[in-house]
């Protein structure tokens, strides 16, 4: 099935900077930047949510054509 959002390859490096700024505003003390990070771990995770969404959707819709095609012939 292809990719039509940027959601699922976004998601996880994402995921990973936030990571990161969160760990270097730890060492450095600065919450500003612990929060960015906080910031875009949620928007990784909320973007592979959409594309895990988006997926099904259209698993759904392809099962539903086959069961009209199946239907019809």
């Amino acid at each position: 099935m292809r990719e039509r959002t940027g959601g699922g390859r976004h998601g996880p490096a994402d995921k990973w900077k936030g990571k990161a700024k969160e760990m270097v505003g730890k060492v450095t003390g600065d919450e500003r930047l612990r929060g960015e990070g906080r910031a875009d771990q949620v928007k990784g995770r909320a973007r592979e949510a959409m594309h895990d969404v988006k997926e099904n959707l259209a698993g759904a819709r392809e099962s539903l054509k086959d069961r009209n095609r199946r239907r019809k012939g």
